[in-house]
C-alpha cells in the first residue's frame, strides 16, 4: 500500500485535537491516538518490517525513560567494542545511535547497521509489526507513574514548541486530554497492559519494568537487562566493575552534561528537528508534585486504580 492510500485511510480515522496545534490534530489509529506522520510509519511498519530474532526491540509510551533504556542498553550490547572513553554516546544522542521503527525503519528493515540490534518503537503491543510478534527477538519495556509520565510529556511538547516560536498548550488542557486519553500513543494506561499482560503470557520474550525502581536499583537491573538481551556480564566484568562504569556513564547527570546534549540536534534538516537539550529535563521520581495540584494527582490515580483494575500490576 502506499502513502497516498495511508493518507487517505488516515483521513477517515477518528480525530482530535492534539497538544500542540491546529495543524497536529491526534488521529484513532487501533485504539491509540497519535499524529498522522507517525500513524504513516507504523503503517509502513506493520507492513514492511521484517524482524531478525536476534533484534532487540526497545518499547516504550513517550517520556517514559525511552533515553535512558536506550543508552544502557546500546552501552551493554556495545560493551565490547566501545567503553566508557569511546562510546558513541558520548558523542550522540542516545536517539541517534538506536533506530526508530516507525521513521527510521518504516520503509525497509534493511536501512541498519548489520552489528547493531537495537531497534526502538512507541507502537502499543497490538500494533507491533507482525514480524516482531512471531519472531523470538526480545522486548524490553519500561513504564513510569502516569503522573510523572504526563508531567514529562507536557514539558517536553511545550518546549519543542518554544523552540518552533509556538504558543504551549496551557497545563491544564493538556492534562483534561491526557486523563480522556488523547495523548500521542495513548491512552497510556492501556498502552502500558497492553505490555504487561503480553509480559506475564510471554515472560521469555518481553521484560517489563518500572522506571522508579530501576532508579531505586540500577545496577541491579542492568544485570538483569544484559541477562535478558543475551548480553549477560562475567563474573570477570563485573568484578572490573564494568556494570557500575555503564551506570554511572549513562546517568541522567552525565549525558544531560555532555556538550552533544547540550547543544547539537536531532534529525537536523528535517521537519522533526529538534533540540537534543529538550530530552533531558530532571528525570526525577516524584517531580509531578511541583506541578500537578492534589485534585489533579487524586484524579489521575483513581483513573490509574480503575484501569489496573485485576491485572495485578501497580504503578
Amino acid at each position: 500500500m502506499k502513502m497516498a492510500s495511508f493518507k487517505e485511510i488516515i483521513s477517515t480515522l477518528p480525530r482530535r485535537k492534539g497538544w500542540k496545534d491546529s495543524n497536529n490534530d491526534l488521529f484513532l489509529y487501533q485504539g491509540f491516538w497519535c499524529s498522522s506522520f507517525f500513524i504513516e510509519g507504523v503503517m509502513s511498519a506493520q507492513q514492511n518490517f521484517q524482524s531478525q530474532p536476534s533484534d532487540i526491540v526497545i518499547c516504550t509510551a513517550p517520556k517514559t525513560g525511552t533515553t535512558w533504556l536506550k543508552s544502557l542498553t546500546f552501552a551493554i550490547v556495545t560493551r565490547t567494542t566501545f567503553d566508557d572513553s569511546t562510546s558513541p554516546l558520548l558523542t550522540n544522542l542516545s536517539h541517534d545511535c538506536v533506530p526508530f521503527l516507525e521513521v527510521d525503519l518504516a520503509q525497509s528493515s534493511t536501512n541498519r547497521d548489520p552489528k547493531n540490534p537495537l531497534l526502538a518503537t512507541h507502537v502499543p503491543y497490538s500494533s507491533l509489526p507482525k514480524s516482531i510478534i512471531d519472531s523470538s527477538c526480545k522486548i524490553v519495556y519500561i513504564c513510569r507513574n502516569p503522573k510523572d509520565a504526563f508531567v514529562s510529556l507536557y514539558h517536553f511538547i511545550a518546549r519543542r514548541l518554544v523552540f518552533k516560536d509556538m504558543k504551549p498548550l496551557a497545563l491544564e488542557e493538556a492534562f483534561e486530554l491526557y486523563c480522556q486519553g488523547v495523548s500521542s500513543y495513548g491512552p497510556y494506561w492501556d498502552h502500558v497492559l497492553g505490555f504487561w499482560k503480553a509480559s506475564l503470557d510471554r515472560p521469555d520474550k518481553i521484560l517489563f519494568l518500572k522506571y522508579e525502581e530501576m532508579m531505586e536499583d540500577t545496577v541491579v537491573y542492568v544485570k538483569k537487562l544484559a541477562d535478558f538481551i543475551g548480553y549477560p556480564f562475567s563474573s570477570e566484568e563485573i568484578k572490573k566493575g564494568l556494570v557500575e562504569k555503564i551506570v554511572s556513564m549513562c546517568s541522567f547527570e552525565n549525558l544531560s552534561n555532555l556538550e552533544v546534549n547540550k547543544s547539537g540536534k536531532h534529525r537536523e534538516g528535517t521537519p522533526g528537528v529538534i533540540e537534543n537539550k529538550i530530552y533531558f529535563r530532571k528525570g526525577k521520581v516524584g517531580d509531578w508534585e511541583n506541578y500537578l495540584t492534589p485534585v489533579m494527582a487524586a484524579r489521575l490515580d483513581s483513573i490509574t486504580l480503575q484501569k489496573l483494575n485485576g491485572s495485578g500490576l501497580t504503578l
